[in-house]
């Protein structure tokens, strides 16, 4: 998306103190809905790919993208090459914990129709939103922190609740998300809308080639069976137990082999869980963050997600889309993805011989695995494409630029 720049702005923090990093605001489009999507950071996570993946599918004569994150630049930004503007709020390293005064002063300068915020790290850009007069503010959840797992704090329910008092839209991408946030805000579940997200069907799809070329590239042999996942390398996704079950396999399957794709501060730890088991010995591979995920999935014969907690795995449906079968923890948006049975299986978080168990069926299966892969492309297809995820929310940004249009409105769910 071309942009044309005007003079800039420099935000400050609430004290008055400049120094952070100037907006540049573009010229106005009035035939293009301006929507400004608010993060906490930008990372590689699923969150903040799915929002970059629903701004490249929408139409570019209809809608023009703002991305502002708060405390935090990151490569993504420097991959970014078009599509929306980037707007760093707090500059590298930056951990302001009040962003509402910034916020306000931007939203005024940009002057969006829709503010749509993401998760608690920027919940305040629903106040700010609010504040500056936006017409149209949508919030919405996406995943699970392990620390959420016994409950919110207090001080993060009543935000969470006075939020969603002030937005005029609430959504969650899974329905399990939805109950969970409706009990912990006292908010009615109906009052949230569920928005699955979507995967690019044209780029995840079985390809034997990519297979060939990546088991080469990595030193895997073409007739070994593979178990592989892909995420970030923290204790929430829990791949101690995903190599814990393929220790426990190797004596019987020979050409056993894993592909653990990502990085994180948990890597070290389990490189050294590897490097201490005899049975993982030069079976594991760790090729860190890659470009092109879904040649790495289709390396793999069996995609494995052993998460304590997940909202939506956007990994889980970018697997489903290459047809590969799946076996994944019973938690969260897992139960929604997985259909059990058909294609694929689930089973209890940190159940090493469970998940043991169910691998071996399908690894010793090879008719099954070939059932359970064409019903999960199928169900890719069906379901969760990148299609249906964008219109969804095209539809939902219509919907509020048109409820609002000329005036401002404070919806009182």
């Amino acid at each position: 998306m071309s942009m044309v720049s005007t003079p800039s702005i420099r935000c400050t923090d609430s004290g008055g103190e400049p120094g952070h990093t100037p907006v540049t605001v573009p010229a106005s489009n009035p035939k293009r809905l301006r929507v400004m999507h608010v993060l906490d950071r930008l990372n590689i996570g699923g969150t903040e790919k799915a929002v970059l993946k629903l701004i490249e599918g929408m139409n570019e004569d209809l809608f023009e993208h703002y991305m502002c994150t708060l405390r935090e630049s990151s490569i993504l930004a420097d991959k970014w090459k078009s599509g929306p503007t980037l707007l760093n709020l707090g500059g590298e390293g930056s951990n302001f914990q009040f962003n509402v005064p910034r916020l306000v002063k931007v939203m005024r300068a940009i002057r969006p129709a829709i503010v749509h915020s993401r998760n608690w790290g920027a919940i305040e850009a629903v106040i700010a939103a609010r504040l500056a007069g936006v017409r149209a503010v949508v919030h919405s959840e996406h995943g699970y922190e392990l620390d959420m797992q016994p409950g919110l704090p207090l001080r993060r329910r009543l935000l969470r609740h006075l939020a969603y008092r002030m937005a005029s839209r609430v959504a969650t991408v899974t329905h399990d998300l939805k109950t969970y946030h409706a009990a912990q805000a006292w908010w009615r579940p109906e009052r949230i809308r569920v928005l699955y997200n979507g995967v690019n069907l044209d780029e995840f799809k079985s390809q034997r080639q990519s297979c060939e070329a990546m088991r080469q590239q990595l030193g895997i042999p073409q007739h070994a069976l593979v178990l592989g996942s892909v995420g970030r390398m923290v204790r929430l996704k829990d791949f101690v137990t995903l190599l814990k079950a393929a220790s426990l396999l190797a004596t019987q399957i020979p050409d056993l082999y894993v592909v653990l794709v990502g990085s994180g501060p948990e890597l070290s730890k389990l490189q050294q869980f590897v490097a201490s088991s005899p049975e993982l010995s030069g079976r594991v591979i760790f090729p860190g963050m890659l470009d092109r995920v879904a040649d790495a999935l289709n390396t793999m014969d069996i995609f494995v997600l052993p998460s304590l907690m997940e909202g939506m795995s956007n990994t889980l449906l970018e697997a489903m889309a290459v047809g590969l079968p799946l076996v994944a923890t019973r938690v969260g948006g897992n139960v929604e993805v997985v259909a059990e049975g058909r294609c694929g299986f689930l089973f209890t978080p940190e159940d090493v011989h469970g998940l043991a168990g169910l691998l071996r069926t399908l690894l010793r299966d090879a008719p099954l695995r070939a059932e359970f892969a064409k019903a999960a492309r199928e169900r890719a297809v069906t379901d969760f494409s990148l299609q249906a995820m964008v219109r969804r929310y095209r539809d939902l940004y219509i919907e509020l630029a048109l409820r609002g249009a000329g005036r401002t409105i404070y919806v009182r769910n």
